[in-house]
C-alpha cells in the first residue's frame, strides 16, 4: 500500500476535487501526472457504486495542481458515515488546504431542470448521523455557519456570469440513501427550505471543515424529485443525465482554476 505522497511522487496539488455519480468525464480535463487505483493506497476505499472508478488522479487543470477523487464511498455502503476521512486527512498531510466536492442530486425546484448546475450555498443533514461522531477531542465541535467559503463561491458566481452558464444556488439535504426519497419526503424537504437532495457531500463538507480546508460545492441537476413529474427515479436516470451538467461544470471550475485563487 502507499501513502499519498508516495504516490504523488514529488507532485503538489493545490487543490483537491471530489467527483460524484456519472461525472468522471471531468478527469478528461486533467493533463494527468499520475492515476493510482484507491485499493493501492493507505486510508481509501473503493465504491462499489456504478459510475465510480474509484481512483486518484494527480495532475492539471488549466494549470492548476490537483487531485482529482474519481469516486466516493457514501454512507449508504456500510453505514460509516466517516468514510471519507481517511482520504480526505491524506489530502491535508500533503498540503492541500481547498476542496471542490461535486455531486449528481435531484431538483426540488422547477426552474432548475436535469442538467443544471446548482451552487450549495447551505445544507441540511437529516440523515441522523455525523462523521465526527466518536471523534474524542474538542475539535469535534465544528462550527458550519460558512461551511461553504463565501470567497470561492463568490469566484465560481462570477466566472459563470462571464461565461454565460446559468449557476442555479440554493441548500442541498442530505438523506442516507440508498433508496431515493418518497413524494412525502420531498414535501417535507421544501417546507424545510431545501433546493435538491442527495445521498452525499455533507458528511465530506463536515470533515474537510474539521480538518480546516475551505469547501465549495456543486450539484448536477440529473432528474426532478420524487413525485413531481410521476415518474419513479433510478440510478440509470442519474448515469445519463450527469455528464450534461458535468460538461457545463468542467468548462466552470477549469475557468476558476486557471484564474487562481491568489
Amino acid at each position: 500500500m502507499k501513502t499519498l505522497k508516495e504516490a504523488f511522487d514529488g507532485f503538489q496539488p493545490e487543490t483537491a476535487l471530489v467527483l460524484g455519480s456519472g461525472l468522471g468525464g471531468l478527469v478528461d480535463s486533467v493533463d494527468v501526472v499520475s492515476r493510482t487505483p484507491y485499493t493501492e493506497l493507505e486510508g481509501f476505499s473503493a465504491s462499489a457504486v456504478s459510475g465510480h472508478t474509484a481512483e486518484l488522479i494527480g495532475g492539471t487543470i488549466a494549470g492548476h495542481k490537483v487531485a482529482v477523487l474519481s469516486g466516493r464511498v457514501h454512507y449508504y455502503e456500510q453505514g460509516d458515515a466517516a468514510a471519507m476521512r481517511g482520504p480526505l486527512e491524506a489530502l491535508k498531510s500533503v498540503g492541500v488546504n481547498r476542496l471542490i466536492l461535486t455531486n449528481s442530486a435531484g431538483s426540488l425546484n422547477e426552474e432548475a431542470g436535469p442538467g443544471s448546475i446548482m451552487q450549495i450555498e447551505d445544507h441540511i443533514n437529516f440523515s441522523g448521523t455525523n462523521p465526527l461522531i466518536g471523534e474524542p477531542t474538542d475539535d469535534r465541535f465544528v462550527g458550519l455557519t460558512t461551511a461553504y467559503d463565501e470567497s470561492l463561491r463568490e469566484r465560481f458566481a462570477d466566472a459563470a456570469a462571464r461565461l454565460q452558464i446559468p449557476l442555479h444556488k440554493g441548500v442541498y439535504m442530505w438523506f442516507s440513501g440508498p433508496t431515493f426519497e418518497t413524494p412525502a419526503e420531498i414535501r417535507m424537504a421544501r417546507v424545510f427550505g431545501a433546493n435538491a437532495v442527495g445521498m452525499s457531500t455533507v458528511p465530506e463538507v463536515i470533515l474537510a471543515r474539521f480538518l480546516g480546508m475551505d469547501v465549495a460545492a456543486f450539484s448536477v441537476i440529473t432528474n426532478y424529485a420524487a413525485g413531481m413529474t410521476g415518474n419513479e427515479l433510478g440510478h440509470g436516470e442519474t448515469k445519463e443525465m450527469a455528464p450534461k451538467g458535468g460538461a457545463l461544470l468542467t468548462q466552470l471550475i477549469s475557468t476558476v482554476l486557471e484564474e487562481g485563487f491568489q
